[in-house]
């Protein structure tokens, strides 16, 4: 199952909320009332992941916009898997991660990224992420 977590249509409400904030504190947007069904419904059966593939297609539709707005691939261009690594030193995707990103769906990218992200040992998250710091600090 390609699932989509709940992290993820959390940080998508919240996208929604700021894009359409509520006009009198009641009312909410179509696009935060359909993924808090979801929302919901996952909480209430104790639940981490939706099925994107049976969604409900308001829901999805919500969802979808917000992943567009996030960053497509953790790739910072130093690959290691073209080196031999199972896992890439820079982006910390799996060799097979790496060659058959072009054709995962949204759920199953989200997956890799949110993986990668618990895990913090791909150089994206220690030492460019430190360097990157450090440029914006600089006089």
């Amino acid at each position: 199952m390609a699932g989509i977590h709940i992290t993820d249509i959390e940080a998508a409400i919240n996208h929604w909320r700021q894009a359409k904030p509520s006009p009198d504190g009641i009312v909410l947007a179509d696009e935060v009332r359909a993924l808090a069904e979801v929302y919901a419904l996952m909480v209430f059966y104790r639940q981490d992941l939706a099925d994107e593939h049976s969604m409900p297609a308001a829901a999805l539709h919500a969802w979808q916009a917000w992943y567009d707005t996030t960053p497509d691939t953790p790739c910072i261009a130093i690959c290691s898997t073209s080196q031999g690594d199972a896992v890439c030193k820079g982006c910390g995707r799996t060799f097979d991660e790496v060659q058959l990103w072009p054709e995962m769906t949204p759920g199953e990218k989200r997956a890799t990224w949110r993986r990668i992200t618990l895990e913090g040992q791909a150089w994206r998250f220690n030492t460019y992420a430190e360097r990157a710091r450090e440029s914006l600090s600089a006089p």
